[in-house]
């Protein structure tokens, strides 16, 4: 009988020691649900829109002039830097002496019209290889300088377009394009690949595509080769489907066009384009908390007064540029289509 009563007793004990357990795992559950939901009710009421009183800066002159060699107008643009929160394209400093010279003796002079400064091509070529060019501009009383040397450029080989099926992204089977080009044997060159899109430039910060060599970066030993393909790869567009969240537009179709041109750039031009990328690229959200402070990019400008306050922003580069067009035509698209099978 007392055995009884014990088994009797164990079997209560642990009846109510599973009972007290559970219990106290579901307010422990219930405590952290509320805990969370407390949580974020707290960062909720903590969002508020401001809009902070920066000081306001004196404007600084900006000159913006990358030309080259191709038989079109040439314009350099001379502005003026203005608020962060100013949501407009600034607008021309009037009244500016703008020139180029070289070291073979001849001068290029800008123009002034609406909305930049201009040169048009003649007998005067801008852009040979190894010439030395010196940009002047003369404006409120100061004068700035810049001095680059033009450099060298591959051809483009060709423009070869790929077929692809549909993916997670691209919900439907599309098309890629790619340029082939061999870099110049021996280190230190370095180009800037624009691309367009049915007559449209791919200038958003993320399609910004330079190279050292035939690579990324300086020191990467891809000197004297075909452009990795990364680089190859940069000249597609991937635009989010308006329609559909988290889902990009097919980057070519039947019928569009891919228009590619190397520029070549100075070493200090690699070096602001990449500085540019990594101001202007930047993600929103939680991620721009961990992104690189805002700043200036680097000019290759000075004020030719070294005892002068006024500073100067912009760059000044002389390219020489190849090129090369292709139309993605129901033939071209179908050979694409066969290789992949």
């Amino acid at each position: 009988m007392r055995n009884l009563n014990n088994r009797v007793s164990l079997r209560v004990s642990s009846e109510r020691t599973t009972d007290i357990s559970y219990y106290a795992n579901y307010r422990q559950i219930i405590s952290r649900l509320l805990y969370v939901f407390s949580f974020v009710v707290l960062l909720s009421s903590c969002e508020d829109v401001i809009e902070p009183d920066l000081p306001q800066a004196e404007p600084i002159v900006v000159v913006d002039a990358w030309v080259n060699n191709q038989n079109v107008p040439q314009n350099i643009f001379v502005t003026r830097t203005q608020p962060y929160f100013q949501n407009e394209f600034p607008t021309k400093v009037d009244g500016a002496t703008v020139y180029i010279e070289d070291d073979r003796g001849m001068r290029y002079d800008f123009v002034e019209n609406d909305s930049a400064y201009t040169w048009v091509p003649g007998a005067q070529e801008l852009g040979v290889e190894d010439v030395n060019y010196a940009l002047t501009v003369e404006v409120g009383g100061e004068t700035f300088v810049s001095l680059m040397t033009a450099g060298r450029t591959p051809e483009v080989d060709s423009l070869k377009f790929s077929f692809n099926e549909e993916d997670a992204f691209i919900p439907q089977d599309y098309f890629t394009g790619e340029f082939l080009a061999t870099d110049f044997p021996g280190e230190g060159d370095t180009y800037w690949i624009r691309a367009w899109k049915n007559g449209i430039e791919l200038k958003k910060p993320s399609e910004i595509n330079v190279a050292y060599d035939a690579g990324f970066s300086r020191g990467g030993n891809v000197d004297g080769v075909v452009f990795i393909q990364p680089i190859q790869d940069g000249v597609n567009p991937f635009d989010e489907d308006p329609e559909n969240d988290n889902e990009f537009l097919p980057p070519y179709e039947v019928g569009d066009e891919l228009y590619v041109e190397i520029h070549s750039i100075s070493e200090p031009a690699f070096f602001f384009l990449n500085e540019v990328i990594i101001q202007t690229d930047r993600a929103g959200g939680f991620g721009a908390l961990f992104a690189q402070p805002l700043a200036n990019v680097s000019s290759n400008l000075v004020n030719a007064d070294p005892n002068s306050g006024e500073q100067v922003l912009g760059f000044f580069n002389v390219a020489r540029v190849t090129s090369r067009r292709a139309v993605l035509t129901e033939d071209i698209a179908q050979a694409a289509r066969d290789a992949e099978e």
